[in-house]
């Protein structure tokens, strides 16, 4: 994967307003879904003007009753009272502003990231629904999309940007975001995972939705250990040792130290446990600095692997079912979370029963 000149300029450079305005337009015509006001916007200003009508609506005409009569009696009162009719009158106004600046900043950054993709041989894409990859983070909740992401027009594959999923329901649903970059690989190989320790929670334990069982760790040498926890399906401890070379470990704790890296299929990704920042040149500079060096080493480290247990011809690209995913295990903290559930369940419960019987 060789190094590609990048042309950064079209990120720092601001388009004028009807600039922005064209491409927004173009995008509305082409019937781009993140374009589209969505039903939850709509929900949003329903409700705003239902509030604006039921309740600013009276309570303007109130102060408003209170300063005209507080003027024509000379009411000093009445001096505050308009004081703060224009103190609601600037905050209204402040707020509108925002939206409407917050929504223009949106619609600049989208333009500027699609020229900075045109100029680099990229396709931008604002929002992309359910990528469906492979990978630990990509099956998890629902409402799945990818945003502001970037993925190659021509060669080798590579998609990166940011990815969200949302999980629970009512006043348990949250969303989780993340960064990610994906490359696609020549040869299938065994599932493995590079758990970076450096994102971890506060015990250790690990950020990605997934958890391996232990007797899938292989440890390497070096401080590597120290950087990452790396799984490998049982008997592909040998494999592992063939991808993972000195060289490619001492790539990743130089260029990749504080992502995650997963490699399943023919697929490598590497997550981010807090979203990349749209639209900043040191960032896409990083991730394809990864590309270059990391992704690099492993395509030509790999570029021949074989799985010998596969029922399958000589040199055919199929890895055995044995190596194809990791064992997963249930984390620890998802363990306390159940029984703490459950405890304040039984405690509900029987606080009911016995509040039935003494009523």
């Amino acid at each position: 994967m060789a190094a590609r000149v990048v042309d950064y300029s079209p990120l720092l450079t601001t388009p004028t307003p009807d600039e922005i305005s064209a491409y927004r337009d173009q995008a509305r015509a082409s019937g781009a879904t993140f374009a589209n006001t969505t039903p939850q916007t709509i929900i949003v200003i329903v409700i705003g003007f239902v509030v604006g009508i039921a309740v600013l609506v009276p309570m303007v005409g109130g102060i408003l009753l209170f300063v005209v009569d507080g003027i024509g009696s000379g009411s000093p009162v009445s001096i505050v009272a308009l004081l703060f009719f224009v103190f609601l009158i600037v905050l209204f106004g402040f707020v509108i502003a925002r939206v409407a600046i917050a929504g223009s900043g949106k619609w600049g950054r989208w333009l500027r990231m699609d020229r900075f993709a045109r100029a680099n041989g990229f396709t931008f894409s604002p929002e992309s629904p359910n990528p469906g990859y492979p990978g630990a983070i990509f099956h998890v909740g629902d409402t799945r999309k990818a945003t502001e992401h970037f993925r190659t027009s021509e060669g080798r594959f590579l998609d990166f940007g940011n990815y969200q999923y949302s999980t629970g329901s009512g006043k348990n649903r949250s969303t989780r975001l993340w960064g990610f970059m994906a490359i696609e690989l020549d040869r299938k190989l065994p599932h493995m995972v590079l758990d970076s320790k450096a994102n971890n929670g506060l015990f250790g334990g690990t950020n990605l939705p997934a958890t391996f069982h232990k007797d899938q760790i292989l440890s390497l040498e070096g401080d590597f250990d120290q950087y990452f926890t790396l799984y490998c399906p049982k008997e592909y401890e040998r494999d592992a040792l063939y991808v993972f070379t000195p060289d490619l470990m001492a790539l990743l704790i130089d260029n990749a130290s504080p992502f995650d890296v997963e490699i399943v299929d023919a697929w490598m990704f590497v997550y981010s446990a807090t979203p990349f920042p749209a639209a900043q040149p040191a960032v896409y500079q990083r991730l394809l600095r990864i590309v270059e060096t990391v992704g690099a080493k492993t395509l030509t480290q790999t570029d021949r692997y074989q799985d010998d247990r596969a029922a399958a011809p000589f040199a055919a690209n199929i890895v055995a079912p044995q190596g194809t995913r990791l064992k997963r295990r249930v984390s620890v903290g998802a363990i306390i979370l159940i029984v703490v559930a459950a405890l304040i369940w039984g405690w509900s419960f029987f606080a009911d029963v016995l509040s039935s019987f003494g009523g």
